[in-house]
Formats: C-alpha cells, structure tokens, sequence
C-alpha cells in the first residue's frame, strides 16, 4: 500500500493573498503546491495564526477547489512577532513535539516557500534535527505568468547528504584531511590507532562534553589533545586558547590557585589576582595531563565547575564562570585510583564518557618507519639541516625498532630522543651503521634499568616479602 503524502507549510500572509477571481492570476505558493500532476498532496497541514483566519480558510477552500483530494487541516500556531527567533523556533517545536507522525504511513514534505526567513530557517532546523521527519520542498512561480496562475515549478531537497554523490565525496576527502591533521600527517599503518583516531575526530567536531586520553606515559596523549583542539578551532567551534597543565606539577596551597585562580590578599604572597587556569581556558580547551594526580579538595571542585561551568576562586565567596571544554589525560588506571579512595567516583563518571586509549609504540610496530620519516621531517624544519639514513643503516635501525624484543618504554618520547640524537651526531647529513648501532647499544641499556627497576628484584633477595609489602612504590624505588 502507498504512503499518504502529507505536506507542512506556514500560511502565505502575503504571498498566498488574494480575493475575488483575480486571486487565480496571481501564483500562490500554498495552493500552487497541490496543483502539480506528479505530486499529489493527501493532507496539507497549514500553520497559522488566528489574526489571519479568514485567509487560511480561503487558502483551504482554494486548495479543495484545484485539488479535491486533498485534505487541509489548520493549525493555530500564536506568533505574537514572527520575526523572534526564540519564540518562533519555540512555537513550531512545541507543533513538531505534539504532531502525531507516523513515518511507516506517511511522507512528509515541509514547505519552505511561505512565512518569515525566521519561520523557514526554524522549519529548515526541525527537519535537519529530525523532530519532522521528513524532506524539504520549494516551490517556484512559472517563469512567465501564465493567465491561470499556473502551478510553476517544484524542488525536493532531502537533507540526507549521503544521497548526494558529490557533497558525500567533498565530506568524505574533509573528514580524512581532518584525520591526516589529527594523526600530524603521518601515514600510519596500525589499524587499531587508525579506527581510534577516525572516532576521535567524530568525537572532536560533534560533542564539547570532555574526552578523557588514557595510555602509557610518551604514547601521545598531549600532542593529540593540542590536535583536537587545533581541528576544533579551525571548525569555528571554539575560540578561546588552548591551556594545557601536568596536574603531577601542582602540589600544596598552590594547586588550588593555579587551577582556579585567587583574589589579592587570599593568602601570604597574594600580591595581585590571579585568574587561573579554568578561567583562562575560557571558550576553549583545558587540558589536565595526569589528572589522577590531583589532590580531593581539587578534583571536588573541579567536578563543580565541569557540571556547572562556575567555579569559587581561592579567597572569594564569588563565583566566576568559565565555559570550556575539558581533556583530561592520565596513563594511570583511574578505576583502581576510585577503588583505593584517591580519586573521586563521581568525577571518574563526569570524564568517562568519551574515553580512548592510545596504544604505546611497541603496539603500532608497522608505524614505526611512517614516524621515523615524520621525525626526520620534523628535524629538517627545526634546524634547517636535511638528515637522512643510509639504505643499510635505515634497514638496520627499522630491524632493530620493529623487533618484539624492543621495548620502547618511553615510546615516542624515547623514539624521538634516538632520532634526534641519530641526527645530530650525523656528518654530512648521512646517519651511518656505526650511528645506529651506538643508539641501538643506548637503547638497550636504557630499557634494561627500567625493567630491573620496574621488577624490582633487587630488592627481594635483601629484605622478605612483609617488610618489602610495607614498603610503598617510591621507596622501593
């Protein structure tokens, strides 16, 4: 069984006007819509308001005349100014919430010829938005004035952009340069990072609720969160600055100012205000690296001012506001933090809501070459000194780098740290196999301090199990 076809549109003041036979020599786009052969229009929902009354009956009385199976319903909609936004938008919600749709029975065509540019920018918003459910149609007088009015011309515009061949192309080459921006423009190979990274950028441009960065320590998480930011600024969805702090460096009194500012005289050494982070990333982007780091009184407020957008700086009882949007990164496990009482639950739930883990640099071992060639780049434009490798010391260091035996504990941190000493030691130009092998020699010995430190084996075979279980990770360290 065919679908009704069912048409919404605002009623013409001036457009659909007209008394007497000469109303049909003038092209009136509500009764104009019901007059085309290939477009039959079962019900046509008319929005108006009460003032114009007799004109909607005439409207409707015309519509059954040029089309008697089409049934017109009118609706009081009460514009009290039709050029007001708010309460225009408000009042055809409210007609788009109570309408009974039935998409399993019915098409719908909503009408953006008739009405204010503000009624048919808030109709063009109700459809985008899917509270009607339905495609746009435009309606056009004939070209020349024919002696009946005539029907003139008709356009149907469906908002769903994937349909459209060439603009699902254009969004498609603008998501990957958003991907390419976010990834620095290195080309990587890792499926599992890539996935992640394309999540991120519809994350980034669709939601300003926080994200949370998780994975090891050097993995990438600042950087990321500089791209993120960077991406949602060249969007225009943000204009404030990027404010970025290792809460691991905020210790004492003077955590709670650096976060969230003080007023003159709040304590000793209070010399002038001082307006803090949170305040400072107004309209853009705080990001908080090693979160769990910050003490309970900090993560208590901060809670507040994520929820509320309002926040009480140190030494004043009145509030001031900030309206940012918050990354937050940690290579912790913010549950077990929860679990031991040194990190608040409720806070852990405000900032979980987008939360992606970025693999370290042993786990992305076919990216390792893509990035080597980004690091090299990177040096070239640092110091304006092209480097490159030999082919055979190339093949030896991407050997070594590639091997399951290479831990990269400091991932790209420690990866960055061999490029660039590789690079600077490099005569001519030319990192040669002697170079590499010295790297490979310091590498190794770097990562095998950090695995006996991080066992920690020396110390068992000195003191037992009980004593060593009373002794918490910095002073085993």
């Amino acid at each position: 069984m065919a679908k009704k076809l069912v048409a919404v549109g605002l009623l013409g003041t001036q457009l659909d006007l007209g008394k007497g036979a000469d109303r049909w020599e003038r092209w009136r786009p509500s009764v104009s819509l019901c007059r085309f052969d290939d477009l039959v229009v079962d019900r046509f929902e008319l929005l108006s308001q009460k003032r114009f009354a007799g004109l909607a009956r005439q409207v409707a009385e015309d519509i059954a005349a040029v089309s008697p199976e089409t049934e017109v319903v009118i609706h009081d909609v009460p514009f009290r100014d039709p050029w007001d936004f708010e309460e225009v938008y408000g009042r055809l919600h409210d007609f788009a919430r109570s309408y009974p749709f039935d998409p399993e029975t019915e098409d719908y065509l909503v009408h953006m010829t008739t009405g204010t540019h503000v009624a048919q920018i808030c109709l063009f918003l109700l459809t985008e938005s899917h509270h009607i459910p339905g495609k746009l149609v435009q309606t056009a007088p004939p070209r020349r004035q024919r002696q009946d009015g005539g029907p003139g011309t008709y356009s149907i515009i469906d908002l769903d952009l994937s349909r459209y061949d060439r603009l699902a192309s254009r969004f498609q080459l603008e998501q990957q340069a958003d991907l390419s921006f976010l990834k620095s423009g290195i080309e990587t190979r890792n499926a599992r990072f890539n996935a992640l990274i394309e999540r991120i950028e519809r994350v980034a441009i669709a939601s300003t609720a926080p994200i949370l960065l998780t994975g090891p320590t050097g993995a990438g998480k600042s950087q990321l969160a500089r791209r993120i930011y960077e991406l949602k600024h060249r969007r225009r969805q943000i204009e404030g600055p990027f404010v970025e702090v290792n809460c691991a460096t905020l210790r004492g009194d003077q955590a709670m100012s650096a976060l969230f500012g003080h007023v003159k005289g709040a304590f000793t050494g209070a010399a002038k205000d001082r307006p803090g982070l949170l305040r400072s990333a107004d309209r853009g982007v705080l990001f908080l690296d090693e979160i769990g780091e910050l003490g309970a009184d900090e993560q208590a407020m901060l809670l507040r001012a994520i929820e509320e957008k309002r926040f009480l700086p140190v030494g004043t009882d009145k509030e001031v506001a900030s309206d940012f949007q918050l990354i937050a990164g940690t290579n912790r496990e913010l549950l077990r933090r929860v679990q031991d009482g040194s990190f608040r639950e409720d806070l852990l739930a405000r900032i979980n809501l987008w939360t992606f883990d970025l693999p370290g640099l042993r786990d992305r071992r076919e990216d390792i070459e893509p990035n080597l060639d980004y690091e090299l780049e990177s040096w070239t434009r640092a110091t304006g000194n092209r480097v490159a490798f030999n082919r055979e010391a190339r093949r030896r260091f991407l050997d070594f780098a590639t091997r399951a035996d290479a831990a990269w504990s400091g991932n790209f941190r420690d990866f960055n740290a061999a490029v660039t000493r590789m690079a600077t030691l490099a005569q001519g130009g030319r990192i040669d196999e002697a170079l590499v092998a010295e790297e490979v020699a310091r590498l190794r010995s770097g990562w095998a301090g950090f695995d006996r430190a991080d066992r920690g084996f020396d110390l068992s075979t000195v003191l037992d199990r009980a004593k060593l279980a009373r002794l918490d990770e910095f002073d085993q360290a």
